[in-house]
């Protein structure tokens, strides 16, 4: 018999979000990047760590079952170089 593996949420992100819902407080922050998305999350913004600083994620039901380190990106991608200009000679096989 196989048994699937248990979504892992870490226990600090579910008391901010209980906290959240009670009114103690007003913004979630998070590093854990590792914990799954979980129904209770929907309609919640969550700032979650990208290695640099803190990028806003909000949570919709299509994410359920996804991490939340899918969502907060930690490269930039800024684009090809352009004016690049290349002579015939520079693309010889070596």
């Amino acid at each position: 018999m196989i048994k699937k593996k248990l979504y892992y949420c870490n226990y600090k992100l579910l008391k901010k979000v209980n906290n959240f819902y009670s009114g103690k407080i007003n913004l979630i922050k998070t590093w854990s990047r590792s914990s799954y998305i979980i129904p209770r999350f929907v309609g919640l913004t969550i700032f979650v760590h990208n290695g640099k600083k803190h990028l806003p994620v909000l949570i919709n039901k299509d994410m359920i079952g996804h991490k939340l380190g899918e969502f907060s990106f930690t490269r930039n991608f800024k684009g090809h170089p352009k004016n690049i200009k290349f002579n015939k000679n520079d693309r010889r096989k070596k």
